[in-house]
């Protein structure tokens, strides 16, 4: 049913990779209860993502065309789990140079692809989350508060379990009773403890502040090596880049913190008037070195 499908879609110029996956039963999750699953790789970035469901009358089978940037954007964020199990479980019938088995390859030597990001974009996320529970806190707006340091909880866990080269799961508290005890006891603490709610938040926006400190230099090494390319950046050209661009709206948030903790430098560079200067950025890891 689906052979010519797949031959015209691999006689496409900007077709890199068919994959076909296979339901192992029924009601298999990985197929979204399908018979089949076809899933097209293209190098084209116009589309991010393309559907068609198809039937004999029998059986039924979907089609799923996704962009290079798309395909990627996925695997660094790990947003779509069920991305990695096509992928690792798809046969190939289709393969422009290898992309595919390359890809393949990549992920059975990292199953945790782009670890250095997710780091990042995890840090950046609690960082924000903290300083905005604290900010609630001081003003003794509690509930507020207790959402943001649920959130800053939140994110620290997921960051925990990719240092352990894990991928967080959605129940990632279940995954840290495992993988790190003293996380989950302070995530209990804040959700079930008799100690009255301010004394609970006070805890966890102090054990924030040791947390991040302790993974600051770890977690900020993918923005730090990207900034070691060249001696100085634009705002907007860090925006640009296809990684960082993943940050969202906490990269500044983020750069602001680093440049706080002498990890990055101002680079002030004359601007048309006179009186203002543009704001640059630039590592001072490699300068602190000399």
């Amino acid at each position: 049913m689906l052979r010519p499908i797949y031959q015209e879609r691999a006689s496409l110029s900007d077709t890199l990779s068919v994959l076909l996956i296979e339901n192992q039963r029924l009601d298999d999750p990985i197929t979204d209860a399908f018979d089949e699953v076809l899933f097209i790789i293209s190098s084209n970035n116009e589309v991010p993502i393309q559907s068609k469901h198809y039937t004999d009358g029998e059986r039924k089978a979907a089609m799923h065309t996704i962009s290079e940037k798309q395909l990627t954007h996925w695997l660094l964020v790990g947003t779509n789990k069920k991305i990695i199990d096509w992928l690792i479980l798809g046969k190939v019938y289709f393969d422009r140079d290898e992309y595919a088995e390359r890809l393949k390859q990549r992920l059975s030597e990292d199953p945790l692809f782009g670890r250095s990001v997710k780091m990042g974009m995890e840090l950046a996320k609690m960082i924000r989350a903290y300083n905005e529970g604290k900010i609630h806190f001081e003003r003794k707006q509690y509930m507020d508060a207790y959402i943001n340091a649920l959130n800053c909880l939140q994110h620290l866990a997921r960051m925990v379990a990719i240092k352990h080269n894990t991928l967080p799961e959605k129940t990632v508290w279940s995954q840290m009773k495992k993988v790190d005890p003293s996380v989950y006891k302070l995530y209990e603490e804040l959700i079930g403890s008799e100690e009255n709610l301010e004394k609970r938040l006070d805890l966890v926006f102090l054990a924030s502040e040791f947390f991040i400190h302790n993974y600051t230099n770890e977690a900020s090494e993918h923005l730090l090596n990207i900034l070691d390319l060249k001696d100085s950046w634009t705002i907007q050209e860090l925006y640009d880049h296809k990684e960082l661009s993943l940050y969202s709206s906490n990269l500044e948030f983020f750069i602001e913190y680093l440049v706080d903790k002498q990890l990055i430098e101002i680079v002030c560079v004359p601007s048309k008037n006179e009186l203002l200067y543009h704001r640059q950025y630039r590592s001072q890891r490699g300068r602190n070195a000399l």
